[in-house]
């Protein structure tokens, strides 16, 4: 599994003109499944973003998580995020899971996150997207669930 998330001031996400999801202050998170993921893998990428301390402390250090500063989670499927951009001109998508695969172990983040009791929102899974967000930083990362970034 991996993810690109970003530590935003607002975000949104919109299906066909409507406004489906938006968080104020939190996180941005594009999350996409690989063929090789399991439940284990939600697991770490739900812990990892509502821990991960990349909020500032009254010292102005990243030293508070998502849940510290009282944010929401923004989750965005993005089967994209699999692709594989090293040979030729088009990617390639052969590591990203099937839809039938991948939407129960997106879900299965979402939950796992709602358990920690930040709200979160979520796009509509497989549906063309229009997200807009407020980048607070920047601050961007990388997170990849077995570990190979």
């Amino acid at each position: 599994m991996r993810a690109v998330i970003q530590r935003v001031s607002e975000a949104k996400v919109e299906v066909e003109g409507k406004v489906i999801g938006q968080v104020g202050r939190g996180l941005l998170v594009y999350l996409g499944v690989g063929k090789e993921d399991v439940p284990v893998d939600a697991e770490f990428m739900a812990d990892k973003l509502v821990n991960l301390r990349i909020f500032a402390d009254e010292a102005g250090k990243m030293n508070r998580s998502v849940i510290e500063i009282g944010g929401g989670v923004l989750l965005i499927s993005n089967f994209t995020l699999q692709g594989d951009c090293r040979k030729g001109r088009r990617p390639g998508f052969d590591a990203a899971a099937d839809p039938q695969m991948a939407e129960p172990l997106y879900e299965k983040v979402a939950e796992l996150i709602a358990r920690s009791e930040i709200p979160v929102a979520q796009g509509s899974f497989g549906a063309h997207m229009q997200v807009t967000s407020i980048n607070d930083g920047p601050v961007t990362f990388l997170l990849d669930s077995k570990r190979l970034f």
